[in-house]
């Protein structure tokens, strides 16, 4: 193994062993790229110096580890760049935003939208890829190696995987108690190093995609079929299911958040459950799984895939499914029916000019189903609610109430009460569209309607330096899974299907979750099978047989 240090080169270009690239890149990675990490690192050590010192030496082993094993003889600028930029881009959104670069947050990111992704990236994005990914990536490209033969070679890279293994294994052994704690008890830590952390994440997700590359479909609620007060409603059955995006319950004044955020909703005759949680803190995964029979501890990609879903149960009972999207599709809820995307056409006067409408864009489609409808259906209406960081786009400008509010997607620009109240903006026009869909439905006396709206999860505005949402779920916080939940039936709804609007009222300062709404909507529409929970069936308990 050679270690020479640089010498010049014919132009002036060093020449540098590839011990010594590989060791000032690591270096540098962990020294620059790693600002969130270093601030947990003495967090977590506060008061122990030495032993947080000797903890960030065995992650420059580590980070040393990993790149003598992949920045391999050819390989070696190519992965180094590669790494680099990697950084400089994950480093970006972790340190300025506070997001965690883990699986979910990768499948998020491979899931989602030009219309969406756009909004992330901004000019400081570009500066910050620039000066710590480009000009960085450069100089590796830029200097020259020395290399020794293959054999040499072989033997100096052996040697320093080795010596890497062993230094990050001798490190820890200093204090192992202390540090398996810390790494068992603070899982952030280690989820903040750049590229290491986002490195694992999209490992995991490349093997949840091939293990569930093969996945066979598993029938839900084979039994399904009408209870005697569906199969004898006189008027088609309407169940609308909003799917909200990013709202958060803290900012709901149904909820007792100060602001008057929801003005529209408290005139009309809803339930508000105020103490929902949701799924996940991401749609990729939030979304299914609130569809899904599953559970939150027992939900996961696969099991989301490989099990029908409501949708499905309520078609084998004979209820016609639609799905509308304003937002980054439906995540393979509705792989096996027809999903509408929402565009400009719809709705012209509630889109841009760059193709992103706000919700009102349903209103007038769902009004023409209402009127032409003429067997049981449910619609659901995948919202873009409040999904930042691009707050103002989501509402109508005529529509803003909290002034002055952030118009920029570069949030550390903006003051915390701008972005709170541009934030309330988006749920102030939710509250808006959710009281139109409810006056729209009421209005139309050839369905039996009813309405179940909940948000896929919540948001962070900046408390705790965190911003948006998909924090990993075991450190997120409540900001990002207390979700806002709302059921409205009409009074020939809770006619028709027998459901007392009061005894489910009694329930709605319960806690409940996503878990709720496979069994809860089967119940409310007299779906009979032995798929759905009693247990989590909101409407068990509610319902007059004699209708």
């Amino acid at each position: 193994m050679s270690v020479t240090m640089p010498i010049s080169a014919p132009g002036n270009r060093p020449v540098l062993s590839p011990f010594v690239l590989n060791v000032l890149v690591a270096t540098y990675l962990i020294a620059v790229c790693n600002t969130t990490f270093w601030g947990h690192l003495f967090r977590i050590f506060d008061g122990q110096p030495i032993a947080a010192w000797v903890f960030a030496g065995a992650v420059w082993a580590l980070m040393l580890l990993v790149t003598s094993l992949l920045a391999v003889r050819r390989a070696q600028k190519p992965v180094l760049v590669l790494l680099i930029l990697i950084a400089a881009v994950t480093s970006f959104y972790m340190d300025t935003l506070g997001v965690v670069i883990d699986r979910e947050m990768i499948q998020n990111a491979v899931t989602t939208t030009m219309a969406e992704g756009k909004h992330l990236i901004t000019p400081q994005f570009l500066i910050h890829v620039g000066l710590y990914g480009v000009i960085p990536a450069a100089l590796v490209i830029w200097v020259q190696i020395r290399r020794a033969t293959v054999w040499r070679g072989l033997a100096g890279w052996a040697l320093v995987t080795a010596g890497s293994a062993a230094l990050v294994v001798g490190l820890l052994f200093t204090n192992l108690k202390s540090y398996s704690t810390v790494l068992r008890a603070d899982k952030e830590l280690m989820g903040s190093v750049q590229p290491l952390a986002p490195m694992t994440g999209a490992l995991k997700y490349a093997k949840m995609m091939f293990k569930s590359a093969n996945i066979v479909l598993v029938q839900t609620g084979t039994d399904a079929k009408p209870g005697p007060l569906l199969a004898a409603a006189k008027k088609p059955v309407l169940m609308v299911i909003v799917a909200g995006e990013t709202g958060r319950a803290m900012n709901w004044s149904l909820g007792g958040y100060a602001r008057d955020t929801n003005p529209e909703l408290a005139k009309r005759d809803i339930l508000y459950f105020a103490q929902a949680s949701s799924c996940g803190t991401a749609t990729a995964t939030s979304l299914p799984c609130m569809f899904s029979p599953l559970t939150r501890e027992q939900y996961s990609y696969e099991g989301g895939l490989s099990n029908e879903n409501l949708l499905d149960v309520l078609a084998r009972v004979g209820f016609k499914v639609e799905w509308w999207d304003n937002q980054t599709g439906d995540k393979a809820v509705a792989a096996r029916f027809q999903p509408r995307f929402m565009v400009t056409e719809d709705a012209p006067e509630h889109c841009q000019n760059g193709g992103e409408c706000n919700d009102a864009v349903f209103l007038q489609r769902l009004a023409d189903l209402a009127d032409t409808m003429t067997e049981n259906t449910v619609v659901v209406l995948h919202t873009i609610g409040s999904h930042g960081p691009s707050y103002w786009l989501r509402y109508p400008p005529e529509r803003e109430v909290f002034t002055p509010a952030c118009k920029t997607p570069e949030l550390t620009e903006c003051s915390t009460e701008e972005i709170v109240n541009a934030y309330d903006n988006t749920i102030a026009f939710t509250d808006y569209f959710l009281a139109q869909v409810i006056d729209q439905l009421a209005a139309d006396d050839r369905v039996i309607p009813a309405m179940y709206y909940v948000s896929d999860h919540g948001e962070s505005l900046g408390e705790g330096g965190i911003y948006l949402h998909g924090t990993p779920y075991f450190m997120a916080p409540e900001f990002q899974t207390h979700v806002p939940m709302v059921i409205w039936m009409s009074k020939a709804f809770q006619a028709a299907l027998g459901l007392d609007q009061g005894c489910l009222g009694a329930k709605a300062g319960d806690e409940v979750s996503h878990d709720n709404m496979f069994s809860t909507i089967l119940g409310m529409m007299d779906v009979t099978t032995t798929a759905r929970d009693e247990g989590l069936d909101l409407a068990a308990g509610c319902r007059n047989l004699a209708g």
